[in-house]
């Protein structure tokens, strides 16, 4: 076991590793909390560990423990378990202004998850996660991108708002387990439903996605959020639920008629309407319901002016074609291709017209000549009315990576840096000393294809220093150490 003997160093086998080595995904904040408070042990169980390139890895037969009550911020850093992650009763804050990820294939249990992202900046999660005690949001957004949140029997979620939320248009839900007697407009684990019952209902798992339903045939959807409530006991219940939704999720629906409906058998959804609205509170109600189950908002008899039957995505060498195909429209104008980086900021990268009225199957095709890996793409179909109506989300799986190399290292001179990209950006290079102060900065524009540039390191003392180059936006991100002679 290797553990702080020192305040603000980590001892690796025989190696002192100082705290500001981790400068890069750690915070101001925690960095003063670890360099102040000697009662603050950071603990590693290290063979391989880290991989200081604005992601935290834990590599497999590593382990990562955080022990007692403290806080680790991971600023614009991902979060890699391929070992052992442990964070005691602690929390893990994820900050900064860029996307991050949370991936690996061990399990990552958290005690507390803290959201707190700039500029309305994502978290994206690539694995399930479990957090024991709370998810806290104080701003950006959680995207699930088909993986689940786990709160097992005592998480809960802390300030969940329209500006720092949860969402998940590709799939994965937020799950909770909770034994429920009697309950009175109870609110299991702040999900935002409140269940009232006359009767014990037992041992009870709630699911609540933010994927739109599909409730008639292709032809009417529903908000952005839905609930899967199972209870032991779900017969005569007489029972009332309140469901809360954000702004953002209503999907194009208007909350002066929006209803609830229900999906008993997993196949079909039944309209059950709705006792009272709270348009100002964003809540719908619904009393005497004998059963619980499977429930979502709509709007009775919203037949949406296309029908999205088909949307796909095909990787074609340095392109991306997408395909779409509509069972129907009516009064349509025209179709706008977006994409996104991190599923809640879109950029349109193109647009189609569209065919007006039919009742015949059509096809559309557009190519993405300036694809980006792992993007996901949405298609905004515009009626000749102005309303906008958007198709579910896809995320591409095509591998297209730009390519970067810094050499020579060791470094005498000039360090020549060499980038391969599909798209125009700019390119900002940061270079850090062994004490993570930054000593020299360096901006270059990009053009599609391979673009060499340098940085004069001739006038630096030598020794270790971490280059940083970031580009397109900020969504591509390299670090890597060299040594100055």
């Amino acid at each position: 076991m290797y553990a702080a003997e020192e305040p603000g160093v980590v001892k690796r086998d025989s190696w002192l590793i100082p705290v500001s080595m981790f400068r890069e995904f750690l915070s101001p904040a925690c960095i003063n909390s670890i360099d102040m408070r000697s009662n603050l042990l950071l603990i590693l169980f290290l063979l391989p560990v880290c991989n200081l390139s604005a992601q935290l890895t834990i590599t497999p037969g590593a382990q990562f423990s955080i022990v007692g009550n403290t806080k680790l911020c991971l600023n614009n850093t991902d979060l890699v378990n391929d070992g052992s992650f442990t964070s005691a009763n602690s929390m893990v804050a994820f900050s900064g202004d860029n996307i991050s990820f949370i991936r690996g294939n061990q399990p990552i249990q958290f005690f507390e998850f803290e959201l707190n992202k700039e500029n309305f900046a994502n978290v994206v999660l690539e694995r399930e996660v479990g957090i024991t005690e709370r998810l806290l949001f104080s701003s950006g957004f959680l995207l699930l991108n088909g993986f689940n949140v786990n709160l097992g029997t005592t998480g809960h979620l802390d300030g969940e708002k329209e500006s720092s939320r949860i969402y998940g248009p590709t799939g994965g839900e937020v799950l909770f387990n909770v034994n429920l007697n009697s309950p009175a407009n109870s609110n299991p684990a702040n999900l935002g439903v409140f269940i009232t019952a006359n009767q014990d209902l037992g041992n009870v798992t709630i699911r609540r996605g933010h994927q739109s339903q599909v409730i008639s045939s292709g032809i009417r959807s529903s908000v952005l959020r839905y609930y899967t409530i199972l209870a032991a006991n779900n017969s005569n219940l007489d029972a009332s639920l309140r469901f809360r939704y954000f702004d953002e999720e209503l999907n194009g629906h208007a909350e002066n008629v929006i209803e609830f409906f229900q999906n008993p058998d997993n196949s079909n959804w039944t309209s059950l309407g709705a006792t009272s609205r709270d348009v100002v509170g964003n809540i719908v109600e619904k009393t005497g319901l004998s059963t619980l189950g499977k429930f979502t908002l709509s709007s009775p008899g919203s037949v949406l002016p296309v029908s999205f039957t088909l949307f796909n995505a095909t990787c074609e060498n340095s392109k991306l074609l997408l395909t779409w195909k509509t069972a129907q429209e009516q009064n349509s104008s025209h179709f706008s291709i977006e994409r996104s980086m991190d599923g809640s900021n879109w950029t349109v990268v193109g647009s189609l017209p569209a065919a007006g009225t039919s009742s015949t199957e059509r096809t559309y095709f557009f190519t993405d000549h300036t694809a980006r890996p792992n993007s996901f793409y949405r298609i905004a179909q515009t009626d000749q009315d102005g309303r906008v109506q958007h198709s579910g989300t896809i995320r591409s799986t095509c591998s297209f990576s730009d390519i970067i190399n810094l050499w020579p290292n060791p470094v005498h001179e000039d360090l020549f840096i060499n980038l391969v990209t599909p798209g125009e950006s700019q390119a900002i290079v940061r270079v850090f000393d062994s004490k993570a102060s930054l000593i020299r900065l360096r901006k270059a524009a990009l053009l599609p294809g391979s673009n060499r540039f340098s940085v004069d390191m001739r006038a630096l003392a030598n020794g270790v220093y971490t280059i940083v180059v970031e580009w397109n936006r900020g969504q591509m991100k390299k670090s890597q150490q060299v040594l100055k002679q």
